[in-house]
């Protein structure tokens, strides 16, 4: 097999193009939101993590659905891929969450070591989990990619 074979596989199956499409619509979305909300235009909305809806959720769930459309439910791959996007959207949601939690406090107690003029300290990034609405948002765009492909 050539290596344009390869690369026109890759590009031509419809389980990576869906992963793909939800976790960009769900990013573009993210920029939308920003330039509506702030009036201004921030590339790292576009390549952050966090915020609305959860490009996480919206790519791991079009990957799973996906996979069950194309190679059916009782697979075990589509297992596999409904546990890791159970493992996914539990991270997105849960651990990224509280360590944002725990950058925003930080973020305070060094707020207040520089204005005492002790430190200065870069800020830690505080926006990395997804709340339960931003993951559930992601799920329906994920699910939407994958459903809009499948049906194309």
């Amino acid at each position: 097999m050539s290596e344009h074979d390869v690369v026109w596989q890759f590009f031509h199956n419809d389980v990576v193009v869906s992963t793909f499409l939800g976790w960009f619509v769900a990013q573009v979305i993210k920029v939308i939101i920003g330039v509506v909300h702030e009036k201004r235009f921030n590339f790292k909305w576009f390549i952050g993590t966090g915020g609305m809806p959860s490009s996480h959720a919206a790519g791991v769930t079009a990957l799973a659905t996906s996979v069950g459309l194309y190679h059916g439910v009782g697979t075990p791959l589509f297992a596999v891929a409904l546990m890791f996007t159970i493992v996914v959207i539990c991270d997105a949601q849960g651990v990224r969450w509280y360590t944002g939690k725990q950058a925003e406090i930080l973020n305070k107690i060094m707020d207040d070591i520089y204005w005492k003029k002790r430190i200065q300290e870069d800020r830690l990034k505080e926006l990395i989990g997804h709340t339960p609405i931003q993951i559930i948002a992601g799920i329906f765009v994920g699910l939407a990619a994958a459903f809009s492909l499948y049906w194309l």
